[in-house]
């Protein structure tokens, strides 16, 4: 049986950063920052919707419905694989963040994430990588709805 096509040193280091930036930009409720990290034309899966073609859409049904919500998102970093090179990456990673019931108690919401990066971005953001798909959901038995009303920084 043959080892999985691990991702090489500098390609593992630049999606790991690329994680932890865009990790950034949810915990400050950061769309406009965020936005250049993603192919306008992205395919992504969720929580809260099966098939979201388009960044636009992801935006209005994913990223409102959880970013705003939701507080403390991060990657585990040290959990994650990154497989692939060349002009091709996929990470799978856990992630982690708070949600709040309507009582305003805090709950532990982790969740998986599989995300596929190419290079087609700006040279300027993260080398280059952008995600072109992403599959973000909650592990099971995970309260689907939080209630935090965090203020969206910029859209």
């Amino acid at each position: 049986m043959s080892a999985l096509p691990e991702a090489d040193a500098p390609t593992y280091g630049q999606i790991l950063l690329w994680l932890e930036i865009f990790a950034g930009h949810v915990r400050a409720v950061d769309y406009a920052a965020a936005r250049p990290m993603w192919h306008p034309d992205l395919l992504a899966f969720g929580t809260h919707r099966d098939f979201v073609p388009g960044l636009e859409n992801a935006i209005a049904t994913q990223w409102d419905n959880v970013w705003p919500r939701t507080a403390h998102f991060a990657f585990d970093l040290p959990a994650t694989r990154v497989l692939g090179g060349g002009e091709i990456a996929v990470a799978v990673t856990p992630w982690t963040s708070s949600g709040y019931a309507q009582d305003g108690t805090r709950f532990d919401r982790p969740g998986r994430a599989t995300m596929v990066f190419d290079r087609s971005g700006s040279p300027a953001l993260a080398w280059g990588w952008r995600c072109v798909h992403s599959h973000m959901s909650l592990h099971r038995g995970i309260p689907q709805t939080s209630h935090a009303q965090r203020p969206v920084r910029a859209r």
